[in-house]
């Protein structure tokens, strides 16, 4: 970044500044999850206008206004985490008592999502005040974009348990999910993570490992479950990690359990409804199913 670029940034977010005040209330924004530059116009727009800041890790907030050349301005920095919630929530509510605005920001990504801010978001509610959300960068959309695991529907999980048979009852609690399944972990689990996924959902279920997303050493490894642990067994992981893996089932639908899914609800759900539907429980293309239905509907498909 050069000199120049800073200084016209710096005059282009103060002059926005002037323009126009954010409205009173709590503003949830979302920030980069590793190139800083993937935060949107809009944040750095409610950066540069709120009357309070508030974040996960201030000195992290501090360092992408930096870079953006978004003056602070004596402004209230207020750092809101989940250990220090309870006492921070009534400075945040008195503020906006005040008719103040606020945005919150996580470290990285959007909050809420395995980051703070619930519990202040139930708090403003509660009281009558607005919240709003700007989005933006999300580690659970981006690596669902790269996995290439189904994304007509997704349940994001958070983080598995610490330990191993914790993990093994997690996984098939979710094994039925008829959704592509999205995690965390942390570098030093995810060998035993994955080894506990292939013990509890099996050898080859579809997965994949998202490794540093958006950054300099990002890595995507997809497969079954477990090769993908034979892949990293003797590497040291560094890095953020997001797993996602596929629901059950796929490889043993037949064409008479498409047909018999058909049936069931044909007697009360359109053709494209009922076609949807079973392509979204047993994780098939839509189009195929509905042309079955088609076949089925004129007598073509056997009985």
């Amino acid at each position: 970044m050069t000199g120049n670029w800073q200084a016209g940034k710096t005059a282009e977010f103060g002059a926005r500044a002037g323009q126009g005040r954010l409205q009173p209330g709590l503003h949830f924004i979302a920030t980069p999850i590793g190139a800083a530059r993937d935060i949107t116009l809009r944040a750095l727009d409610m950066l540069a206008t709120a009357d309070v800041l508030a974040a996960e890790d201030t000195r992290s907030l501090r360092h992408l206004m930096d870079i953006h050349g978004v003056a602070l301005d004596h402004r209230p920095l207020i750092a809101y985490h989940d250990q220090n919630g309870d006492a921070a929530r009534p400075r945040i509510m008195g503020l906006l008592a005040e008719g103040k605005s606020v945005v919150y920001a996580s470290e990285a990504g959007t909050p809420l999502v395995a980051d703070p801010g619930y519990q202040l978001g139930r708090a403003v509610i509660e009281e009558g005040y607005r919240v709003f959300a700007a989005p933006g960068p999300s580690a659970v959309l981006a690596a669902l974009n790269v996995s290439g695991l189904p994304s007509d529907r997704f349940l994001f999980a958070g983080f598995p348990p610490r330990t191993s048979g914790a993990r093994q009852n997690w996984f098939q609690g979710l094994d039925t999910a008829a959704a592509t399944v999205v995690f965390y972990e942390s570098p030093k689990r995810l060998k035993a993570c994955l080894t506990d996924l292939a013990q509890a959902l099996g050898d080859n279920r579809e997965a994949v490992v998202c490794r540093e997303l958006t950054k300099r050493f990002e890595e995507v490894l997809r497969g079954p479950v477990a090769e993908l642990g034979a892949q990293l067994a003797d590497r040291e992981i560094k890095g953020e990690i997001v797993v996602l893996f596929d629901r059950a089932g796929k490889q043993e639908v037949t064409g008479a359990s498409i047909e018999d899914a058909l049936r069931a609800r044909r007697a009360h759900m359109s053709m494209k409804d009922a076609s949807a539907e079973v392509a979204t429980l047993l994780g098939l293309k839509r189009r195929e199913v509905y042309q079955t239905a088609l076949a089925m509907e004129k007598g073509d498909g056997p009985d």
